[in-house]
C-alpha cells in the first residue's frame, strides 16, 4: 500500500505533485491545519504530515496519530510542533533549513541599510506631503564593524554580502572554528568583544535555552553608544523591554525587527519608538523562497517514507539517500544485535556500549547508535523506533557510548554491542556479508556464524556430546522445524551456546521438554523483525 500524505497549510502545486509523481497518495486541505479538531480527526489516516507556520502539531494531534511517521516543516522554524511529544511517538521531524536561507540573509542587509538610513519613517513622511530632508541624517555602512550572533548558514551569507559592502566582520558563534572563519575572511570574537566593538548586530541563531536573552539587558548596556539591533532569527533573542528602554535613553540609535517574542505581534514596546523598523515575520517571504521550501519539503518527505532516507531530521541523525543504499542492511544488523541484547537481559540496564570495526565504523554512527538502541528498548516498549528509543534510554537513565576502531580481524567491518547491568555485562557482535544479510558473529565471546530469522532458539550448555541429537530429537517431536542450527563453544569441555532459526515460535511445552533433560543452562525463545 503506497504511504498517504495529508498537506494542512499551503503548498506549492508541484510540491503536491512530486508526492504524486513518487507514487504517494496525497490530500492536499490547506485550510484543516487551522481547525484542531478537524486534524485530530483524520490524522489517523497518513503516514505522513506537510505544514508551514499555520498548523500547530500539539500532544493532541500527535496522540490520534496512530500511522504518523514524518512531519515536513516548509521552513525553518518548528515552533508550531511539540517536537519532544513527537519524539516519544517516534515520529521523525523535518525541516527545510536551507531554501530560504539566501531570501533570510537579503531581508537581514535591507533591514540594515533601512535602519541605517531610517528609510520607513522618510517614506511616510514624505508620503504625508513633508519634505524633511534635515530630519532624517543616516549613517554608511562602509567601514563600518557588523557584528554577527550566529555565522552558521544564513549568519554566513550575511558575512559574505557585508564584507561586499565594505563592512569589518566580527562573529561570535562558539561552533565556528578560527579556520572557517579565516576562510569566511571574518573574525571570531567572544561575545563581550563583539558587543564592545559593532556598530551593527545583527542576530542568526536559533532559540535555545542557550540563546534566550541573548541580548539582555545586562548585555544591551555592554554594546557601543549608537549601536543598531538587527533580529531577523527568532523572538526572545533579544530582551525587548531593555531594548526599547536603551532606545529611549539613546544608548541604542536604530532597531530592526522582523520577528518578536509573541507572535503574531499585535503589541510590543518597540512599536511606534522612533528608528525602529519592523516587519511582520517576513524573513522568508518571496516568491523563491516559498517554491523552494515547498519542494524540498515534499521531496525529503518522499524519501523517507520510499526509501527510508533521512534529510535535515530534528530529532534522529540524517542519513542521506545514498547513505541508506550501503547502511540499510547495517541498520538493520544493529537493530538485531540490539533486540538480541534486550531479550536475553530481564534486569535493568544502567549502560549500552557499542563498537564499530572496519567498515561499520566509518559509517553514520548515530543513526547505528539509534537502531542499536531501538532495538534494546523494544522489549521495554514494542512501538519504539530509532527516533524514539534514545528518548526512552534518556528516561531511563541509561548511559550511551560507542568506540570505533580499524579493521581487526577476517571481517571487513563488524557492530559488537554490550549492556551493562548492575549483574553482569553481555555481549553480542555481527555483520553484514557481500549478500547484504546479516549475521552474529559472535555471543558472549563465542564465535558462531548464524543467519537471523524472524524465530530464533537460544541454548546454553557444557560443551558434552548429545546437545545436538537432543535439540533435534525433542524440537521434531514437538513439530518444531529447524532452518538453520549454530552451535559454538569457548574450549573443549567448557561452556557452550546453540542458536536455532526455527520455522515458528518455539511453544512452552517444547521448551520445557528441553529443560527436564538437564542438559541445558539457559533456553531463550528470540523474535527478530526480518521483514
Amino acid at each position: 500500500m503506497a504511504p498517504k500524505v495529508l498537506i494542512s497549510d499551503k503548498l506549492s502545486d508541484a510540491a503536491v505533485q512530486i508526492f504524486r509523481d513518487r507514487g504517494i497518495d496525497v490530500d492536499f486541505l490547506p485550510d484543516v491545519g487551522k481547525d484542531k479538531e478537524k486534524l485530530a480527526e483524520i490524522i489517523g489516516q497518513y503516514d505522513g504530515l506537510a505544514i508551514r507556520s499555520a498548523t500547530k502539531v500539539t500532544p493532541t494531534i500527535l496522540e490520534n496519530a496512530t500511522n504518523l511517521k514524518v512531519i515536513g516543516r516548509a521552513g525553518i522554524g518548528t515552533d508550531n510542533i511539540d517536537k519532544e511529544a513527537a519524539s516519544k511517538k517516534g515520529v521523525i521531524v523535518m525541516n527545510t533549513p536551507f531554501g530560504n536561507m539566501i531570501t533570510t540573509a537579503e531581508h537581514a542587509i535591507a533591514m540594515m541599510f533601512a535602519v541605517a538610513r531610517q528609510v520607513p519613517e522618510a517614506s511616510a513622511s514624505t508620503h504625508a506631503g513633508k519634505w524633511e530632508k534635515s530630519k532624517f541624517m543616516g549613517v554608511e555602512l562602509t567601514g563600518k564593524t557588523l557584528g554577527v550572533i550566529g555565522a552558521g548558514n544564513i549568519g554566513g551569507i550575511v558575512c559574505d554580502r557585508a564584507r561586499g559592502l565594505k563592512m569589518k566582520v566580527v562573529a561570535y558563534d562558539p561552533f565556528l572554528s578560527e579556520e572557517k572563519a579565516k576562510k569566511m575572511q571574518v573574525e571570531k570574537v567572544e561575545l563581550d568583544e563583539l558587543l564592545a566593538r559593532a556598530d551593527f548586530i545583527t542576530l542568526h541563531v536559533p532559540l535555545t535555552e542557550q540563546t534566550k536573552n541573548i541580548l539582555s539587558r545586562e548585555n544591551i548596556s555592554k554594546t557601543k553608544k549608537g549601536v543598531r539591533i538587527i533580529n531577523c532569527a527568532r523572538g526572545g533573542l533579544v530582551d525587548e523591554d531593555a531594548l526599547a528602554e536603551a532606545l529611549t535613553s539613546g544608548h541604542v540609535a536604530g532597531a530592526a525587527f522582523d520577528v518578536f517574542s509573541v507572535e503574531p505581534a499585535k503589541e510590543n514596546p518597540l512599536f511606534n519608538l522612533p528608528n525602529v523598523v519592523c516587519t511582520p515575520h517576513l524573513g522568508a517571504a518571496t516568491t523563491e523562497a516559498q517554491e523552494n521550501v515547498a519542494l524540498q519539503v515534499a521531496d525529503q518527505m518522499a524519501n523517507y517514507l520510499l526509501t527510508g532516507a533521512v534529510e535535515n531530521a530534528l530529532n534522529m541523525p540524517s542519513v542521506t539517500a545514498e547513505e541508506a543504499k550501503v547502511m540499510g542492511p547495517w541498520i538493520k544488523l544493529a537493530d538485531h544485535l540490539g533486540a538480541f541484547a534486550g531479550q536475553m537481559t530481564d534486569e535493568p540496564i544502567t549502560a549500552i556500549n557499542v563498537l564499530y570495526d572496519g567498515v561499520a565504523a566509518d559509517m553514520n554512527l548515530d543513526a547505528l547508535n539509534c537502531s542499536v538502541v531501538a532495538g534494546i528498548m523494544k522489549k521495554v516498549n514494542p512501538d519504539v523506533n530509532m527516533v524514539s528509543a534514545p528518548v526512552v534510554a534518556k528516561e531511563r537513565g541509561i548511559q550511551i557510548s560507542t568506540t570505533n576502531q580499524d579493521k581487526s580481524g577476517s571481517f571487513d567491518g563488524y557492530i559488537k554491542v554490550t549492556v551493562v547491568t548492575a549483574k553482569r555485562e553481555r555481549s553480542v557482535a555481527g555483520t553484514v556479508f557481500s549478500d547484504g544479510k546479516p549475521r552474529f558473529i559472535q555471543i558472549k565471546g563465542i564465535n558462531i556464524d548464524a543467519e537471523v530469522g524472524a524465530h530464533m532458539l537460544y541454548t546454553t550448555n557444557k560443551d558434552v556430546p548429545g546437545i545436538i541429537g537432543t535439540l533435534g530429537q525433542t524440537l521434531g517431536d514437538m513439530d518444531v522445524n529447524i532452518a538453520n542450527f549454530t552451535l559454538g563453544r569457548n574450549e573443549v569441555g567448557g561452556e557452550a551456546i546453540a542458536l536455532l532459526y526455527v520455522d515458528a515460535e518455539v511453544p512452552a511445552d517444547a521448551r520445557a521438554k528441553l529443560a527436564e533433560t538437564g542438559y541445558f543452562t539457559q533456553i531463550k525463545p528470540l523474535a527478530f523483525d526480518v521483514a
